[in-house]
């Protein structure tokens, strides 16, 4: 099959060749997001970060805690889903954030999570560990950016939230 859309890329407009499906459009818009999150690039805006998790996210019907890992500069070094939980939970080890992120030789790090009941309020329980995690952290020098639940299309940040 060939590619529905072809690219404008200096003008940032793209053109369909043919009927595409809802489906066709929402994997090339996870490409061009993918795209902002790859290796080296760096993150300016909060606004990319929510639609990168949003498309990563917001379907999965378990609790799914993902860390992008960032240098000094707030260049993606590596995007990972560390843990997988069931529908209204998932087990976080402060040690194998602690590992990960030193062994990509992160200075900073944005959390997100997603909760498959549709909310993106923040529980006790999610308050506690992203504070777990910052002291860990802390300890070795890695900023805690952010820290995003995704529930359905909504999606809030501990950061806008005063909650870091």
């Amino acid at each position: 099959m060939s590619k529905p859309f072809t690219a404008a890329e200096e003008s940032g407009y793209y053109l369909t060749t043919r009927p595409v499906s809802g489906d066709e459009i929402l994997s090339m818009a996870l490409g061009l997001i993918k795209r902002k999150f790859t290796r080296g690039k760096a993150l300016t805006s909060p606004d990319a970060s929510r639609d990168f998790l949003i498309l990563k996210l917001a379907e999965l019907e378990h609790e799914c805690f993902c860390c992008l890992y960032l240098d000094n500069q707030h260049r993606v070094l590596q995007f990972e889903s560390l843990f997988r939980g069931t529908i209204d939970g998932a087990s976080v080890y402060p040690r194998e954030v602690v590992k990960r992120a030193l062994a990509l030789n992160a200075s900073a790090i944005i959390f997100a999570h997603n909760h498959p009941s549709g909310t993106a309020d923040p529980s006790e329980a999610d308050k506690f560990i992203t504070q777990r995690l910052k002291q860990a952290l802390g300890l070795l020098d890695i900023r805690v950016l952010d820290h995003f639940i995704v529930g359905g299309a909504e999606v809030m940040s501990f950061a806008e939230k005063g909650l870091l």
